[in-house]
């Protein structure tokens, strides 16, 4: 009674345990795997808000980076105030109203050649002076990189501002003077509060010392910092300062329950800040966790009860088993026996018939090496006549395709020929243009004499056209004397093709006579080949068979020698399970 207690709590145990193992594996396994897909689909999703926010912000800012470039360019042509004025206008007409486009010289406005323009018609007062801004003195330290100023609030519109200037230089390098944009900063609370992260989650745009540059709370604009005390904590907690999270590179740092994100606006001192609860991407992972852990629960308790159903009427069968396992085991030992003494009769046999058989198939073996090695030599003597006719078959082809390309060649030269004629054509037209600008830039001249003062700079494009004109009549003579010179080259080169065509032709009419006797070698050669290789199929086949034969004979020799061990065997095998048997009875 004592034993058949002990038994039952060993197997509950055995039931029990490994199941219980295996779900709490799975359940731990699975939470691992959610937390790793929540945080790879926390940085997913603040990288894609991120990149929404960068690309509609520089598509905004960009363009007023265009203009600040194209400014460059016509700095470098025209240096007087009142064109400067007019292009200005031109070029911002497509500004936004209250956005002011202006440039001061590096000349004081109050001294000789100085001056300040805008696209507003904006008249600053008597004593203000660009050079001393903080715009101006920065786009100098930055020598022509672009450059933002700290926003501020604009006096003409009450708006948040901020200033994108950049110094212009004349065609030496020098500073000619410095152009500046005010660009209101409205637009990027209104597109920072168009996107969300999540429910609880927070965007913003701050600068470099964390101050808020867009919040909901308009109050704290430019004067709360966004790194309070316990976002500095956490930060250090996963191994960032202000100034490291702030270094201009992307990135997403998930410390505990919160993540934080960030990122450098283009070459702007702007940064991109997101922050909030991780429980906002976990809601509905948790709940799939908390159902397959139940059913993994359930499945758990239910494997208990089949295995201890299962295992119990094992138990049952193992009895009537044994008893019947004795009776068969007893018949076993007696068969094992006779078997034995027949065994040792036939593996006496087999023996002789094995030792006359490796005599046949030790001839058979010679007798299939030499017919090998004459089957060899036939083979190769095949394959080098084929390859020879292949050779020549190629040259025959190769000699095709030379005389084709010269051919091409002789009909590209006569083209070329006639694209020449053509540049006679043009260049003579080239001469009839240039005497008539000649003629043109003359005229020019004299009316540009007769205007006086207003015609000097007319005078001069005048004369510049009359010289370019003049280089053009040299250039043509000179393409003159070259085409002349590729006419002759190239009426030379067709007669030394023509003279290589005919040669060609002549060395393809022997390789194919050539290629005809090769063939009638090959077709002998390949007869002979064949009926090499049937005779030595044949010896193979025979000599296989006879291995075969061998082989069999070996293996019914090994096979007799291991059943006879093995009857002995299974004769004291069978003794051992029959007090096994009695044993589990």
């Amino acid at each position: 009674m004592e034993n058949k207690k002990t038994l039952s709590s060993k197997l509950i145990i055995a039931c029990i345990i490994p199941p219980a193992i295996v779900a709490a594996f799975a359940c731990t396994a699975f939470s691992l795997v959610t937390t790793n897909i929540i945080h790879k689909h926390v940085v997913k999703t603040t990288e894609s808000v991120i990149y929404y926010l960068q690309g509609n912000i520089q598509s905004i800012i960009q363009p007023n980076v265009e203009k600040m470039s194209n400014w460059q360019s016509i700095l470098k042509e025209i240096r007087d105030k009142e064109p400067l004025t007019l292009v200005m206008k031109g070029i911002s007409a497509d500004l936004a109203e209250d956005t002011l486009f202006y440039f001061a010289t590096a000349t004081s406005r109050f001294e000789r050649d100085g001056f300040f323009i805008n696209n507003q018609n904006w008249a600053p007062d008597e004593d203000w002076v660009p050079n001393e801004r903080p715009w101006y003195i920065a786009a100098e330290e930055n020598s022509g990189r672009f450059t933002f100023t700290e926003p501020y609030i604009d006096f003409r519109t009450g708006k948040l501002c901020a200033t994108f200037s950049q110094s212009v230089f004349d065609k030496n390098g020098k500073t000619f003077g410095v152009a500046a944009m005010d660009v209101m900063l409205d637009f990027l609370g209104d597109i920072v509060d168009s996107i969300s992260v999540s429910e609880n989650s927070n965007v913003h745009l701050i600068l470099s010392d964390g101050r808020y540059l867009t919040n909901k709370s308009k109050e704290k604009v430019m004067s709360d910092n966004y790194f309070s005390e316990q976002t500095l904590k956490r930060l250090q907690k996963a191994g960032y300062s202000q100034s490291s999270f702030l270094d201009g590179d992307e990135k997403v740092i998930i410390q505990g329950s919160e993540f934080y994100a960030t990122c450098r606006i283009g070459t702007s001192p702007w940064f991109i800040v997101i922050d909030g609860p991780v429980r906002d991407f976990s809601g509905h992972f948790k709940k799939a966790l908390f159902l397959i852990s139940i059913a993994l629960l359930i499945l758990g308790s239910s494997s208990v009860f089949v295995n201890m159903h299962i295992l119990g009427s094992m138990r049952n069968n193992e009895k009537s088993l044994a008893s019947r396992l004795i009776a068969e085991t007893q018949n076993l030992a007696h068969n094992s026996k006779q078997n034995a003494r027949t065994s040792h009769d036939q593996s006496a046999a087999v023996k002789e018939i094995v030792a006359t058989m490796e005599d046949c198939n030790a001839l058979s073996e010679d007798i299939s090496r030499k017919i090998t090695d004459v089957s060899a030599l036939t083979l190769k003597t095949n394959e080098n006549v084929a390859s020879g006719v292949d050779l020549i078959a190629g040259n025959v082809a190769q000699l095709h395709k030379i005389a084709e390309a010269n051919m091409t060649t002789i009909d590209g030269i006569k083209e070329l020929g006639d694209k020449i004629t053509n540049i006679w054509d043009i260049v003579t037209l080239i001469n009839s243009v240039a005497d008539q600008a000649k003629i043109i830039a003359f005229n020019a001249e004299l009316e540009a004499a007769s205007a006086g003062e207003a015609g000097k700079n007319f005078h001069i494009v005048a004369t510049e056209i009359r010289r370019l004109a003049d280089g053009i009549i040299d250039g043509t003579k000179e393409i003159k004397s070259k085409i002349g010179e590729i006419e002759k080259s190239s009426d030379t080169l067709i007669l030394m093709s023509e003279n290589g065509t005919e040669k060609i032709a002549s060395g393809v009419n022997r390789a194919k006579l050539l290629e005809d006797k090769f063939a009638s070698v090959k077709s002998a050669a390949e007869i002979t080949a064949d009926s090499a290789e049937k005779i030595t199929a044949i010896i193979k086949q025979q000599t296989s068979a006879t291995e075969q034969i061998l082989i069999t004979l070996k293996q019914i020799a090994s096979g007799v020698d291991k059943f006879t061990s093995a009857t002995e065997s299974i004769s004291t095998a069978s003794q051992n399970i029959k007090n096994i048997a009695e044993g589990l009875n």
